[in-house]
């Protein structure tokens, strides 16, 4: 039996609302770990239709401008986004989009249509055409949770063996994870030990992280101390047997602390709400690449004719971003749909206050960012 004491992200009682969501999500019914999805190696670009939206999940080299020229492949050919996920770590960057067709508002099924898409953005993907890894990918079938996709893209892609320098562009990320190994003799078991800076979904990162890595979890102790988190799982390989060589321990520590980092963003983050319309992320992003600023993770959602997205973004050679960049994007952007610019704190302290530009009212994105497919 599992015991979890949670609140909210703010450290309040969480609502009875919250509690039905999370019984369902872990019913009986539930698929949040994917378990019927499948898993296949070797495409560049992936993509599969389920109800009115067709799935695209792309992994490649990241660069600056990349998502930019992504949204506006996808806009030439008539498809709309309504729902994305973007993460980038290590110079790799894997998206998963939700898409339809802008006339019809139905999935994209035609295999000819379907083949073209495919063909221009590997063309996008390749970039330069040095990328030895841009066929390096894979797509899935099923409905899997849309972050642990996302960290399967990324694994599977070896995300963790490239560069391996915890530096951003010309900033040290503020806190690099303490992972150890040991053995529990006793009980046989290994004991993963990890502290490092205490976020939301820090567990779920590094819990599908070793059940894609074909461990079992059989006890845990799950702490704060302070703005950090501080995890003991208790785990053996699903044949029984603990970890014992050396490279195997490294291997397991290198793959969690990229688990860790792929979702952390330090610098500013742009939530953007407004109608949704064709064509929208692509001039966001192409406003953004004007500004000489690169997006480092990116969640979009489409509620009704709402659109909610959110770029975390940071300047493209790897400076801190300019006050009068975020002002010049306040007037460029904020005529045309709300905007909430956020400084993204590189330690535990609360963000800086922020407000809205544009016409129309002011809320708070709340549960209304939650993921498309959980």
């Amino acid at each position: 039996m599992d015991v979890f004491h949670v609140t909210d992200q703010q450290g309040k009682k969480i609502t009875n609302k919250t509690i039905e969501y999370i019984e369902k999500a872990l019913g009986p019914e539930s698929n949040i770990l994917g378990t019927k999805g499948h898993f296949w190696p070797g495409k560049s670009v992936g993509m599969h239709s389920i109800g009115d939206h067709t799935a695209i999940e792309l992994i490649g080299t990241d660069r600056p401008g990349l998502l930019s020229e992504i949204f506006a492949v996808l806009a030439n050919l008539h498809c709309n986004i309504i729902a994305a996920e973007v993460w980038t770590h290590n110079m790799r960057v894997a998206c998963v989009l939700y898409v339809n067709d802008e006339t019809t508002f139905q999935a994209v099924d035609d295999p000819s249509r379907l083949s073209k898409m495919e063909e221009k953005l590997r063309n996008v993907l390749r970039g330069r055409g040095d990328d030895v890894r841009g066929a390096r990918t894979s797509f899935s079938i099923g409905t899997t949770h849309v972050d642990r996709r996302l960290h399967q893209l990324m694994l599977a892609d070896k995300d963790y063996e490239i560069g391996g320098s915890l530096t951003e562009g010309n900033e040290v990320i503020s806190f690099r994870p303490v992972i150890t190994i040991d053995h529990c003799e006793e009980k046989g078991y290994s004991v993963v030990n990890i502290k490092c800076k205490d976020r939301p979904k820090l567990l779920f990162d590094i819990v599908c992280t070793l059940t894609d890595m074909q461990f079992v979890v059989f006890h845990a102790s799950v702490s704060s101390d302070g703005p950090y988190g501080v995890q003991e799982l208790y785990i053996r390989h699903k044949d029984g047997f603990t970890l014992d060589s050396k490279e195997e321990k490294e291997m397991v520590i290198k793959c969690l602390e990229a688990a860790i980092l792929r979702r952390v963003s330090e610098g500013f983050s742009l939530e953007l709400c407004g109608r949704d319309r064709v064509g929208l992320l692509s001039d966001v992003t192409r406003v953004l690449r004007e500004y000489g600023l690169t997006v480092t993770r990116a969640d979009v959602t489409t509620i009704g004719e709402q659109a909610m997205n959110v770029f975390y973004v940071r300047d493209a050679s790897g400076n801190p971003v300019d006050m009068k960049t975020i002002e010049a994007l306040r007037r460029e952007i904020g005529h045309t749909v709300m905007l909430n610019v956020k400084r993204v704190p590189s330690s535990a302290n609360a963000p800086q206050p922020s407000r809205w530009t544009g016409s129309g009212f002011s809320f708070s994105f709340g549960g209304l960012l939650g993921r498309f497919w959980s």
